[in-house]
């Protein structure tokens, strides 16, 4: 091993820095003070649904696990020792969520941390916590037997993308008894449901190679009341710490065999079907392709279904692989009282279409020459639990087309992404239809009516500021606030909430934005705005600042910040 030699001059580069007698004449820069002024933090943590104090919430510090303390029995709590100067004060408790300073509510919210600014001799702090909701119930079969092992899900109510959506909230499965239970829910309205039940697992087994398809019995996907899709769902509401009972009972029925040949069916491909409701909505029954028969094969109730079939070549290990390429194709059938066989499906090689770009110069504009990458996203728009989950439809740089990628057919609402600088959306159509209105109806080869895009380079500006009377932080949590700009005219991009905090200089600027009129609206704390929903923001209890954007104009707007 080398030895390591190290100079006098090294050594002393390594020393941290010592403060010296200043030379004759010599003025040293003065060094700001730090204060090293301790504080306790004090407070209370109450109930938002009683008022009354939570014993035993931990308080602690952000990042410090030294740090932290047990509320009393009355919900007080104290921290000494604690740096003046802003703190992240994280409040937990088992039975309880954070919500009041969280823009997330769902089954998981525990809160971001509230910001405090710590001062000696300050006054209580007060936090609050939700007692979380209970959605408890009982499964019956309609044969006596005990309904144990059920699949249960769970859907809330909640906003994306500025439309009220049903968004997967968890699952549970039944006990012996038949008992289920959801805990630890955020106040909101929910959905419950069932997944298909088969008698057995054995039967649930839909392809046995060699065998003859037969006649299976079962429990059918059911939506609480009694419903058999979505749009028959009742919301079940809690709030406040409630508990909810909602119990179900399941009526066994057969499910008959469904059987479908694909055209062309060949070697060397992998065959797969998604089985959809009437409306396009993808459902839980499974259906597995038979090698032996070269069909699909499924089990399922009464009722009016699709199936949508696609196949992919197989590839080895060494990469070789056989057959034609990607193949996509779909039938509609019903279901009632007898099996389905002889469906024939049509595959054909998919074809999405590409989105037109086209920019307006203004001559005013800031945009570059050259455009950045565009990017059209899609969220279903079928009424369910995969309405919110968003996925590429075409991406590119103009001016040539957006090349797409194959998107499962059905109604979409889209929405533009833009990576240049200086451009802004101007209306976005397919065939005509307005796309801010209407979803785009994609195709079984992933076609739609010719899309265009159109987008302008004379964005405006719009500088967001807090009141001077809000806009300093005193000692204590920090007051912040959401606006949302929301546009008077039509637009399919996606809009995010602007923050407004005293700590990050309380003013915001927001670039690329279409000229024209918006309204602002401002709320104390996080808010989840339906800002697609003009019936929703007419019943608002504030109606919102107006404020004209002009092309290649910033505008400065105070914003109206309202009481907590």
């Amino acid at each position: 091993m080398a030895a390591l030699f190290l100079t006098g001059v090294g050594i002393a580069a390594m020393q941290p820095a010592m403060a010296q007698d200043p030379l004759p004449g010599e003025q040293l820069p003065s060094l700001p003070a730090i204060d090293r002024t301790l504080a306790t933090l004090h407070g209370v943590v109450r109930n938002s649904a009683t008022g009354e104090g939570v014993p035993r919430a931990l308080v602690s510090i952000q990042g410090d696990a030294s740090t932290g303390a047990l509320t009393d029995g009355d919900g007080r709590f104290e921290i000494p020792g604690l740096p003046v100067g802003p703190q992240a004060v994280e409040v937990r408790k088992p039975g309880f969520l954070d919500q009041t300073n969280s823009a997330v509510y769902d089954a998981t919210a525990s809160g971001l941390p509230h910001n405090v600014l710590l001062a000696a001799d300050m006054a209580d702090v007060e936090f609050t916590l939700s007692p979380t909701c209970t959605i408890r119930g009982q499964i019956e079969l309609s044969t006596g037997d005990p309904a144990e092992g059920i699949e249960v899900g769970l859907a809330r109510r909640t906003v994306a993308n500025g439309r009220a959506i049903w968004q997967a909230s968890g699952f549970a499965h039944t006990r012996s008894d038949g008992k289920y239970r959801f805990g630890g829910l955020a106040d909101g309205a929910y959905a419950l449901y069932t997944e298909p039940s088969m008698d057995s697992e054995a039967a649930a087994n839909l392809v046995q190679p060699g065998a003859k398809a037969a006649e299976r019995w079962g429990y059918a996907s059911v939506y609480y009341p009694d419903a058999r899709d979505p749009s028959g769902a009742a919301k079940i509401t809690v709030a406040s710490g409630e508990e909810a009972q909602a119990n179900l009972t399941l009526t066994r029925e057969p499910f008959q065999t469904v059987t479908a040949n694909v055209v062309p069916a060949q070697a060397g491909m992998n065959y797969s079907a998604l089985v959809m409701d009437g409306a396009g909505r993808q459902l839980r029954y499974g259906a597995q392709y038979d090698q032996n028969s070269h069909t699909i094969q499924a089990a399922l109730p009464d009722g009016s279904y699709s199936m949508l079939v696609s196949s992919a070549p197989q590839f080895d290990q060494a990469g070789r692989g056989g057959g034609a390429g990607v193949l996509v194709g779909t039938v509609d059938f019903s279901v009632a009282g007898h099996a389905v066989t002889n469906l024939r499906v049509p595959l054909t090689t998919p074809r999405p279409s590409s989105v037109q770009v086209n920019v307006v110069r203004s001559g005013a504009g800031k945009g570059a020459g050259q455009i950045g990458e565009v990017l059209v996203m899609v969220n279903r728009a079928g009424g369910w639990i995969d309405d919110g989950m968003a996925s590429v439809y075409a991406s590119g740089t103009p001016p040539a087309p957006l090349p797409a990628t194959y998107t499962l057919p059905g109604a979409y609402w889209a929405d533009v992404q833009l990576a240049e600088q200086g451009l802004c959306e101007g209306s976005f159509t397919a065939g005509g239809a307005n796309l801010a209105r209407e979803p785009v109806a994609i195709g079984l080869s992933g076609s739609t009516a010719p899309m265009e895009l159109t987008l302008r380079d004379d964005c405006a500006q719009l500088n967001l500021s807090l009141p001077e009377d809000v806009a300093g932080m005193a000692a204590g949590e920090e007051r912040y606030y959401t606006a949302w700009v929301v546009p008077d005219f039509d637009f399919t991009r996606e809009l995010y909430p602007v923050v407004l905090r005293p700590t990050s200089g309380g003013t915001v600027l927001l670039n690329n934005m279409t000229p024209g009129n918006y309204h602002v609206y401002t709320f104390a704390g996080p808010v989840r705005l339906e800002y697609r929903n003009r019936t929703a923001l007419a019943a608002l209890p504030d109606a919102g600042q107006v404020v004209t954007l002009s092309p290649s104009e910033t505008t400065n707007l105070v914003v109206e910040a309202p009481e907590p």
